[in-house]
């Protein structure tokens, strides 16, 4: 088989997982960890903050670093598919707008530059405000990738949709 397909579906697979994991640990900071770390006195709360942020830190790196390898290499794949295709430009354009945020807030997050001190000191908000950010760069994502392009139209509601393992569902 194609070597290439298989970068192909490599890179697919790394960007979504990595997605995945950003997404999923920042959720559960925000809901899980920074309301239970609420009721810790003050010197308990910096030592848990301070443990998380080092053992979170190179994931939240190694994550920006490949989903930014990765997200370059998917659309320099889709640009020849995409070719003319406004919509999906504009929509992937703000879906590389907002991930970009996303990531800085991730690295913020986690790092120490005294000058991001007051993102870090707003964690929940921040927390939030990422988790937004990337609730809707996924939900872009999922709408691009479904509504194909302007050259093979979607299935209208009138035809019968056909199921991956065989048979088809007809439309009432």
């Amino acid at each position: 088989m194609d070597p290439w397909f298989w970068l192909q579906v490599v890179s697919r697979i790394a960007h979504v997982l990595t997605a995945v994991a950003l997404l999923g640990g920042s959720l559960f900071s925000l809901c899980v960890l920074l309301p239970s770390a609420k009721g810790l006195d003050e010197s308990a709360h910096r030592h848990l903050a301070e443990g998380v942020a080092r053992r979170w830190k190179w994931i939240v790196h190694l994550a920006i670093a490949l989903l930014l390898v990765s997200g370059f290499y998917n659309y320099m794949l889709a640009l020849s598919v995409h070719r003319g295709d406004s919509l999906y430009h504009a929509l992937l354009g703000t879906k590389m707008l907002l991930a970009l945020g996303t990531l800085f807030l991730a690295a913020a997050l986690v790092g120490r530059s005294p000058g991001l001190q007051g993102i870090r000191d707003a964690r929940q908000r921040w927390t939030a405000i990422a988790v937004l950010l990337a609730c809707i760069v996924v939900a872009i994502s999922g709408f691009v990738k479904v509504r194909g392009t302007p050259s093979t139209p979607q299935p209208r509601p009138a035809d019968p949709v056909v199921l991956p393992l065989g048979g088809t569902l007809e439309p009432k």
